[in-house]
């Protein structure tokens, strides 16, 4: 067994928190000692901590030597380990041991006396304060030790503290807390406790939450993830609520003119607690109301003013870090309640890239926040209730309303958990990652909608939902080492659609995002056409209306709604690929597929072939479609300009002429996207003939081009590419398109512009790669699950034809 800590050589009973700091573990506990940190040292950075004080390693000896329990804790233990007694038992007879035995007088009086005086600093007789747990062992860079401990809130009086103080020490000896040091290793007497005593923060009528300065779940290291919900903090801590997630971009947060939150998702936050007045519960669980259901607990700058907390603490310590925060709801203030080091994502070291794809399909029961990125398969085990633990089978899929850290010697024997409650930062997650095992929580009906015992698969690898399907689906696994990716000189680029998956791939080594298909997150976050949300008068559809309303619901401006969701998810997919280029393509739908959008039939006229019918450019110009194109644009503006992605570049989709051209330019001009300004460059892809027979005359309106090697490959041939009859026929490397493809490359080089690639073409046929880099062409964008594949053909293409990197 590995000790957790020296011990104390402070001989203190009692230390006032800002007294403390990071070197005072081995006396305070990481919880208590990152506090004093926080407030000696970064303070200057706006940091608030809540005032208060912490016992030591000393005194929680002393209360052992005072007690004589040392011996029969040693006793209890060695029973538990040699099967003379169960891990209940154990821990029971352990924290009964706590719970009979007194403080020494003189730790007692010191306990008292710094409550006393933080009573008098608050103005108040009996100020209430939250006693935390704070083991010598916990939020160490390789362990957490998250929630292995107790945590009181709204404790008052000098008999109250004192009696939580001992709770605390009790709960040192948890079951779960007595798993994790066995699992870890560390010794049980060597582990001491530090109790932190601070004033509380009205949140039980204001918010709290989690956030961590890393995405817990890709690693991707510029972003600040944040869970928020109302009341105290412990119910997201717990898993217990559904709470709002928000992220922020920190790269972009030194500039105070910018808003860089790049997603705000309202959770169902069903319950919050609050404090409990008479009788002996100190808090309690209370339901919330509909409007703070469908309300977002931050404010854009609160959310913001975390974030920079966040970004400053990461810089202090060197390294990601997790941490708690609170928000009164009487002053409005926010403060910092803990900071721990961040224990899964900063441990992942190495270039090795791995993979999970399903290799099959299956009928979707379930979904929720995926943890980690794998998949796993197994019956499922639906156990509603920790009295039950004891009826888990060992290799099956955890299947439980919420995991809280009880469960924590069933969750590292699961192959994978599903719960109904918690978001990606509660106490569920944080173990699951620490454990490797994939979970899907959040999902509020699983323990109702998967049955004991039937077979599923749980998967993690698509985006940010999780998955839970029927049956044994079989899945392949890719483990590729970047390390021996080779360069080259044409700039290898990734197509990204949705936000949500952005952040899996922000460790490929891409030039940046050669397509960012808008329609994508109109089609699946957004949901309505855009002109039913400028013209709501016109959806005669009651049902359609009624979707509108509760989409839009927290908008006063339905309008808001569409440039909101746009902005948000072009930032997304634009972060982990900053400062790279991202070309956002403009809105492609045809009629059919607009008109499936909620509303879109009030506004869509059928077409006989709406591949070749009214899409792309002519929309943008048009009085059918100007104002829903009016809010694309401002989306875009706001992603550049507001948020602070100015690496964006916007793309034009089919345009047929050059008229045409002129018409777009001008109507995005009219919105306020200017060519040139703020450093905006305009591409358009290049997939109609027309496009390569003017590509000069094209080329003197835009930046760049992208060649499209579907549409044009189904127009020089003739070949409709959704039909299946002529699908043998659809051939990108047909002589005629690939002569098509050289001519655009050599005109788009001949007129000073960069020409890329951005269809499924290379993605699907390494000769076509090939034949590209023999034709000098700029940038090839491929499909990330491609990506890695692709480099070493296009590296050995360049090799063979004298062009290497």
């Amino acid at each position: 067994m590995k000790a957790a800590a020296a011990p104390s050589v402070n001989n203190a009973r009692v230390m006032w928190i800002e007294e403390t700091g990071i070197g005072d573990i081995a006396s305070v506990g990481g919880k208590n000692a990152s506090l004093g940190e926080l407030s000696r040292s970064l303070r200057s950075a706006g940091v608030s901590v809540p005032e208060g004080f912490a016992t030591t390693a000393s005194a929680y000896r002393a209360f052992l030597e005072a007690n004589a329990l040392v011996p029969r804790i040693k006793e209890l233990v060695a029973d538990y380990r040699s099967g003379q007694s169960t891990l209940r038992q154990a821990g029971a007879a352990i924290r009964e041991l706590f719970l009979a035995a007194t403080f020494p007088e003189d730790t007692a009086a010191d306990i008292r006396e710094h409550y006393r005086a933080l009573c008098r600093r608050a103005g108040e007789q009996q100020v209430p304060v939250a006693v935390r747990s704070s083991a010598t062992a916990e939020d160490l860079p390789d362990a957490s030790f998250a929630g292995q401990q107790e945590t009181f809130l709204n404790v008052a009086g000098e008999r109250a503290v004192l009696d939580a103080c001992r709770r605390c020490y009790a709960s040192l000896f948890t079951d779960r807390a007595i798993t994790y040091r066995e699992i870890k290793g560390f010794d049980h007497l060597d582990v001491a406790l530090s109790v932190g005593v601070q004033r509380m923060v009205r949140s039980d009528v204001g918010a709290s939450g989690v956030m961590f300065s890393i995405d817990t779940e890709s690693g991707f290291p510029g972003a600040v993830l944040i869970s928020a919900a109302w009341g105290l903090g412990e119910t997201v801590v717990q898993g217990t609520v559904n709470p709002d997630k928000y992220q922020v971009f920190k790269p972009l947060l030194a500039n105070a003119s910018l808003n860089p939150v790049i997603e705000r998702h309202v959770g169902a936050k069903e319950r919050k607690m609050v404090y409990s007045h008479g009788g002996d519960a100190r808090t309690k669980m209370v339901e919330t109301t509909p409007h703070e259901r469908s309300s977002l607990v931050l404010s854009d700058p609160e959310v913001v003013l975390l974030a920079r907390w966040a970004a400053a603490v990461e810089d202090h310590y060197g390294r990601p870090m997790d941490m708690e925060w609170a928000k009164d709801g009487i002053t409005g203030e926010l403060f910092m309640v803990q900071a721990r080091p961040e224990t899964v994502q900063a441990q992942k070291t190495g270039s090795t890239f791995r993979t999970y794809r399903l290799r099959q399909q299956g009928r979707l029961l379930t979904a929720g926040a995926a943890i980690g990125d794998s998949i796993a398969r197994g019956p499922a085990c639906v156990i509603r209730d920790a009295k039950d633990i004891e009826d888990f089978v060992d290799g099956s899929v955890l299947v439980t309303r919420m995991t809280d850290p009880d469960w924590v010697p069933v969750m590292k024997r699961a192959a994978g958990i599903v719960t109904d409650h918690g978001g990606p930062t509660s106490h569920a997650a944080i173990v699951s990652r620490e454990l490797g095992v994939p979970a899907v929580v959040g999902t509020r009906n699983a323990t109702e909608v998967l049955a004991n015992g039937a077979a599923v698969t749980l998967s993690c690898a698509e985006g940010e939902e999780g998955h839970v399907y029927e049956g044994l689906l079989d899945f392949a696994v890719e483990e590729v080492d970047m390390a021996t990716l080779p360069a080259t000189r044409t700039a290898v680029m990734v197509n990204i659609g949705s936000p949500a998956a952005a952040f899996k791939w922000w460790r490929l080594p891409a030039a940046g995002v050669g397509l960012a298909r808008m329609e994508f997150i109109i089609n699946n976050l957004i949901r309505i056409h855009p002109m039913a949300l400028v013209h709501p008068e016109r959806v005669a559809d009651p049902e359609a209306a009624a979707l509108i309303e509760d989409l839009t619901r927290g908008y006063p401006d339905r309008r808001e709604y569409f440039i909101d969701v746009l902005a948000t998810g072009i930032a997304k997919i634009a972060a982990p690929f900053h400062p790279k280029p991202v070309i956002v393509r403009l809105s492609d739908f045809k009629t059919n597929e607009y008109s499936h959008l909620i509303g879109g039939g009030a506004f869509e006229q059928p077409e006989e072939n709406p591949m070749l019918g009214f899409r792309g450019a002519s929309r943008y110009y048009s009085e059918q479609y100007r104002e829903g194109f009016a809010l694309e644009c401002e989306a875009l503006k706001r992603v550049r300009e507001h948020i602070g992605f100015s690496n964006v570049i916007v793309m034009v989709p089919f345009c047929r002429t050059v008229g045409e051209a002129d018409l777009v330019i001008k109507a995005m001009a009219d919105h306020g996207l200017v060519r040139g300004e703020a450093g905006l460059e305009l591409y358009m892809m290049c997939e109609i003939p027309a496009n390569v027979v003017l590509a000069g005359d094209f080329a003197r309106r835009f930046d760049g081009f992208s060649i499209g090697s579907n549409d044009l490959t189904q127009l020089v041939l003739g070949v409709d590419r959704d039909s299946e009859q002529l699908a043998a026929l659809f051939d990108e490397r047909d002589p005629a398109v690939t002569t098509m493809i050289a001519e655009a490359i050599g005109k788009a080089h001949a007129a000073g512009i960069k020409i890329g690639i951005c269809g499924q073409g290379p993605s699907n046929h390494p000769d076509l790669a090939e034949f590209l880099v023999d034709q000098g062409i700029d940038s090839i964008s491929l499909n990330p699950d491609t990506y890695l594949r692709t480099i070493p053909i296009i590296a050995a293409a360049e090799q063979r034809l004298g062009k290497q990197a």
